[in-house]
């Protein structure tokens, strides 16, 4: 059989892995459930033209009795399995013709649906009813998350297994497998298409587009040159919340950043986790240092904490940040050790599983070398459908984002520094940090007791609600030092000219909240 021949003689290892593990998956299948009682969802894309290859070894191997040797390369090429195809006035004509002439190529007896996709599979199964439907679902894609390789169908479908022999394959794994195995795909891919929906939500992605020899014309490369398969998607179209009441689809090719509220204020709460700083054997300097940097580009921090080396602590502190805040950032317990838990919590705070990664995977056997093995890699599992990779060339990995989760790598103030900067840089595109003007800060002294003074400054900060009062000694003998905190510099002069009048105040410092270093 000449996909599962191709496979074998081929050098990458990789593949070889995925393609037993799917044919693996799909000879199961077929041992559960009779031929009859299988269907294949297609529909003309990368994803599902590799699952028809997939599937027609996995059959061959599963009936080892029938050689391709004895009945002629003909026969093996047929693949007779019921197959479902969703048929959409909005759908590229060159996915429709993709799809019909394979369909003869392989002999797939096709049925079609040109209603609406569920309405149209409970007619279809009512008609002959069957128990499994293999389909093209990979990691990544918006219904992936929750799925595993077999997984009933959701609530109130018609009752049926789908199978996803290829959930975890990466976009790389793709196309590896379509060029080594030399298989036909839609014309598309060639024009710059990375991933296909609509002709009203898909455009070719930006990231393949080139210039020709005038500089005029746009061309783009194929869709297997992509170098970042996490961009797949770039080329379809995102609906901003402010266009969904309209109807209006809006094409992007970046990651929303993080935009203030009315108020004109972003909040950040920073999450450390280590038993080692609970316990007191480690100083926690990276927080602290953290909370400066945040105040120095204007955003206010509500939160900050400590937690244990343990999946559900990190999961339950989150769970409790992630709606309150604009951002969270955590730090401490990545890694490959048992106590490195950071990413399992986020997780588990979003309902979704850990996956392998392939991209990230990479950097870290760039990082590391042969210490990084393969699939078995668990530094490479990352929550899925959810997780960001932040590139930045001064950084050896990509930093994790999931949703408005930033985890950091930083063990120190100097990796901080790195890191940091790195954030910044990438703010003007689609990074996670927005700059605001920084608040300025104006710092009092005054002789009186705090008995005397906590009245006086109570009264105040009922009077200027939009400003920060922050009280303190440094020991038991020093004058009470008074912060005041804002963004309205006439507001922070005047409240401090009023405190300076009622306490005998004096003031001693007045600076803005920059960047600490």
């Amino acid at each position: 059989m000449e996909i599962d021949r191709a496979i074998r003689e081929s050098n990458d290892r990789r593949l070889q892995t995925k393609y037993e593990n799917a044919t693996f998956v799909i000879q199961r299948a077929f041992a559960l459930y009779a031929f009859e009682e299988v269907a294949f969802s297609f529909n003309g894309g990368k994803d599902s033209t590799v699952l028809l290859h997939l599937l027609r070894a996995g059959h061959h191997l599963h009936k080892e009795e029938v050689h391709c040797s004895n009945e002629g390369e003909t026969n093996c090429k047929s693949c007779p399995m019921r197959t479902i195809y969703f048929e959409s006035s909005s759908a590229f004509p060159e996915i429709n013709s993709f799809t019909y002439e394979t369909a003869t190529t392989y002999n797939l007896p096709l049925e079609i649906i040109r209603s609406d996709f569920k309405s149209g599979l409970e007619a279809l199964l009512q008609k002959k009813p069957i128990k499994a439907i293999f389909l093209g679902t990979r990691i990544g894609d918006p219904n992936a998350v929750g799925q595993e390789q077999f997984s009933p169908s959701s609530k109130g479908w018609p009752p049926f297994m789908r199978v996803n022999p290829i959930l975890d394959w990466s976009y790389r794994d793709v196309w590896a497998f379509i060029l080594t195995c030399k298989i036909q795909y839609c014309s598309l891919y060639d024009q710059g298409y990375t991933s296909i929906g609509s002709i009203y939500d898909t455009v070719p992605n930006a990231l393949l587009c080139v210039s020709d020899s005038t500089g005029n014309k746009e061309k783009f490369r194929p869709a297997y040159l992509l170098s970042d398969g996490r961009r797949e998607r770039a080329g379809r179209a995102k609906k901003s919340s402010s266009s969904i009441h309209e109807g209006v689809t809006v094409l992007s090719n970046g990651v929303s950043s993080v935009a203030p509220s009315a108020s004109g204020i972003l909040t950040a709460s920073v999450i450390a986790v280590g038993d080692e700083i609970l316990c007191g054997i480690v100083e926690d300097q990276v927080g602290p240092t953290l909370c400066k940097k945040l105040h120095s580009i204007g955003w206010t921090m509500v939160h900050s904490a400590v937690v244990r080396n343990d999946v559900d602590s990190v999961a339950e502190e989150i769970e409790a940040r992630k709606h309150s805040s604009n951002m969270v950032f955590l730090f401490g317990g990545v890694g490959p050790m048992h106590s490195d838990v950071s990413v399992a919590g986020v997780a588990k705070s979003f309902g979704v599983r850990l996956a392998p990664d392939e991209e990230f995977e990479e950097y870290l056997r760039h990082l590391i070398g042969d210490q990084c093995t393969g699939d078995r890699n668990e530094m490479a599992q990352l929550p899925e459908g959810i997780t960001e990779l932040l590139h930045h060339e001064k950084l050896p990995v990509p930093l994790i984002k999931c949703q408005n989760i930033v985890i950091l790598t930083s063990t120190n103030v100097t990796e901080l520094e790195r890191e940091w900067d790195c954030l910044l840089e990438l703010t003007s595109s689609s990074g996670p940090l927005v700059r605001l003007p920084p608040s300025l800060s104006k710092q009092l002294s005054t002789p009186l007791s705090d008995i005397e003074a906590a009245p006086i400054v109570s009264k105040f900060i009922l009077e200027f609600p939009d400003l920060s009062i922050g009280c303190y000694r440094k020991s038991r003998l020093d004058p009470l030092i008074i912060n005041i905190l804002g963004k309205d510099q006439k507001r922070v002069d005047m409240m401090a000219e009023k405190l300076c009048q009622k306490l005998q105040a004096s003031e001693f410092s007045t600076l803005s909240v920059t960047d600490p270093r």
